[in-house]
């Protein structure tokens, strides 16, 4: 079936709430989850820089990955980010994969700084930024990637990252999911702007592009972001008893090759974090494994 199922909760960056980042971080790392996954807003008035907050988190935790959700590329150049990721990767033991978009919220980054993209143009440009980062990560003497949005010619790439880090990017579009099934290491839909009745075509569309790339489409990370509740009765998809979200992340996993599963609850944060760490995710496990 590919690879494992990864389970993991969301941390918002908000900084005008005590330290809950913090707090939440340290309940994920103690109840066993896998990774926690951090917004990248920057222009975003009530949260922290992510990836600040991020590296103060991995400092406090144990075992949890972080993954943010996604780096915002136009307001964080491909090669300085390539460079940050590959350091928080090797001072953290490995616990970093890099989620990359391509860009939204375009009046936003454009008052930050950013340039102002196409739908077009920003595609272009994060598949530019992908050949950058890797070329950054290469180990390599010296490195040339890149076309018009960015680019590195003659530049002495290092630290080298372990490799366990890699790309998962958020893409819905039909070119965007080309472009992560041809070059990206994973994917991370949310529930929210991907149903489930748009999630196989979605799926098929991605692998089908792995396979025309040489890749192993069951090598990819599929990682689906649910918006939900944890709750006695059922109200529908990702919102009912800890049985009812077992069975479908089961169905997931086998009919879609979905191999990870982030939580962002809808209300109750701590106490619904608690109950998907400690029930939901060890029965999912092992129901998966008997697949």
């Amino acid at each position: 079936m590919g690879l494992p199922a990864l389970f993991g909760a969301n941390v918002d960056p908000l900084w005008g709430d005590g330290d809950q980042p913090l707090r939440r971080a340290l309940q994920a790392d103690r109840e066993g989850l896998d990774f926690v996954t951090v917004q990248d807003h920057p222009y975003q008035k009530a949260f922290y820089d992510t990836w600040t907050l991020m590296a103060f988190l991995a400092a406090r935790t144990e075992r949890v990955t972080f993954v943010p959700t996604v780096a915002n590329l136009p307001l964080r150049p491909p090669a300085m980010l390539a460079k940050a990721a590959a350091s928080f990767d090797l001072l953290s033991g490995g616990r970093l994969q890099l989620g990359l978009g391509a860009g939204a919220f375009w009046e936003a980054i454009e008052a930050m700084g950013g340039p102002r993209r196409t739908k077009k143009e920003s595609l272009e440009a994060l598949s530019e930024a992908i050949d950058v980062i890797r070329a950054m990560w290469s180990g390599e003497r010296s490195a040339r990637a890149g076309g018009a949005y960015y680019r590195v010619a003659g530049v002495h790439p290092g630290p080298a990252p372990s490799h366990a880090l890699g790309i998962w990017l958020g893409a819905y579009g039909p070119r965007m999911l080309e472009l992560t099934g041809a070059k990206a290491d994973g994917w991370m839909p949310s529930l929210g702007h991907l149903g489930l009745d748009r999630l196989g075509e979605a799926v098929a569309r991605l692998d089908d592009a792995a396979a025309r790339a040489g890749r192993d489409p069951g090598e990819l990370r599929k990682s689906y972001n649910l918006n939900g509740m944890i709750t006695s009765t059922s109200r529908g998809a990702f919102h009912g008893p800890v049985e009812q979200w077992v069975d479908q992340i089961a169905e997931l996993y086998r009919d879609h090759g979905m191999n990870g599963f982030s939580y962002w609850p809808n209300e109750d944060h701590d106490r619904q974090l608690s109950v998907f760490a400690q029930e939901v995710a060890p029965a999912a496990r092992e129901a998966v494994a008997k697949l």
